[in-house]
């Protein structure tokens, strides 16, 4: 019996076991670096497996292995939950699919070895913290883990204005998104006085008028915000000396984003000497937009063809949305990769508090990452 046959029939065989892992995972979020119960749950999963495992004395997550030597074939999946608020409720909780993610990779690898798969090569999956935080995908190369990856593949449950449910997308086109944090030190004043102070909320809008005439190549997508304001006390006869404020930078590709963060840095600047404020400003954590490789999006059309048909096989979504999965080959350019694309009729939308998904879609998306880690060996054979 062929690999390809007999891995149908291990999927449909744990569809049980799909639901179950779900289940479990859904119930049981953990935020950014804090992922501790998920980390000791899919380790055991894995060591169940046979893999070869490694975790981390400094940070949640782990690395397990399948199988030895060359070429080395990846899967990865993001495991932390959102801080959000629900009916009421402050908790973590898995509103952008991060738990279906998990369950999709744990289950492809199970299904393989039910199926009698051997890899000519290993398989190298990457249980991998804090994407929420933009900064999980930077530790795991830092440990280098991802160094001997010559394909890997990810995964992202699509929101249902952007993919129907049955329908799957070879590639994520996720922008490019970074935050900036500043500080403006005025001169404080009497309300009546206002010529001798330096008033630090109309020096924020100045920034706010600024940056709302940047204007770069308009074939790009990029935008800039402030999203954050905060200024002022409780006596309203004082010409504030002191704002905080948030800026929200995205782009559609790295280079504009490039272009945008070097403008808004020319906005501030010329908004501190117009006034005569100091502004410190501070960049947050960046989120590179995607490099996708097309070898491998044409691994994962093949795949997803193979599992759902032709006429399932969608175009890879464009979207704004930022995901930490991209750093993997904006720092090691060596590593050919791109991600699944699952339509699951999501809605109301990621990062809704109540955001659900058809859950039937799970079975679809275990057996396209399957498949595309044999279609892979074999193209490198």
């Amino acid at each position: 019996m062929s690999v390809t046959i007999s891995l149908k029939q291990a999927v449909t065989a744990r569809e049980a076991s799909i639901a179950e892992t779900f289940r479990h995972l859904h119930e049981n979020p953990e935020i950014s670096w804090k992922e501790v119960e998920t980390t000791c749950y899919l380790e055991e999963r894995m060591r169940s497996l046979g893999l070869t495992v490694t975790t981390f004395d400094d940070c949640t997550g782990l690395v397990a292995e399948w199988g030895e030597g060359k070429p080395v074939v990846g899967l990865r999946t993001d495991i932390d939950a959102l801080w959000q608020e629900v009916d009421g409720e402050w908790r973590a909780n898995h509103s952008c699919g991060h738990d279906a993610h998990m369950t999709l990779v744990v289950e492809a690898v199970e299904s393989l070895i039910a199926s009698g798969y051997q890899p000519p090569g290993k398989v190298k999956i990457l249980f991998q913290p804090a994407e929420e935080k933009g900064t999980g995908a930077l530790k795991l190369i830092e440990k280098g883990v991802v160094d001997d990856i010559d394909f890997l593949y990810g995964v992202h449950l699509r929101p249902v204005q952007e993919m129907k449910g049955g329908h799957a997308g070879p590639a994520i086109y996720n922008g490019a998104a970074m935050f900036m944090y500043g500080e403006i030190t005025g001169v404080s004043a009497h309300g009546a006085r206002p010529h001798l102070g330096i008033n630090a909320i109309e020096v924020a809008n100045a920034i706010i008028t600024g940056i709302s005439q940047i204007h770069i190549d308009p074939t790009v997508p990029a935008t800039v915000k402030m999203t954050m304001l905060q200024a002022g006390g409780e006596s309203y006869n004082i010409i504030p000396d002191k704002a905080r404020f948030a800026l929200d930078l995205r782009a559609q590709t790295n280079q504009a984003m490039d272009e945008l963060i070097a403008r808004v840095r020319r906005v501030i600047e010329g908004a501190a000497l117009s006034f005569g404020a100091t502004i410190d400003v501070q960049e947050g954590s960046r989120m590179v937009a995607a490099e996708v490789n097309e070898e491998a999006k044409r691994l994962m059309e093949q795949a997803i063809v193979d599992v759902l048909g032709e006429e399932n096989l969608r175009p890879a979504p464009v979207s704004p949305g930022a995901e930490d999965f991209h750093f993997y080959t904006v720092e090691r350019p060596q590593i050919k990769a791109t991600m699944l694309a699952l339509g699951c009729d999501l809605s109301p939308g990621l990062h809704h508090p109540h955001m659900r998904f058809d859950q039937g879609a799970l079975a679809n998306g275990v057996e396209i990452l399957a498949r595309v880690v044999v279609k892979t060996f074999e193209h490198l054979a």
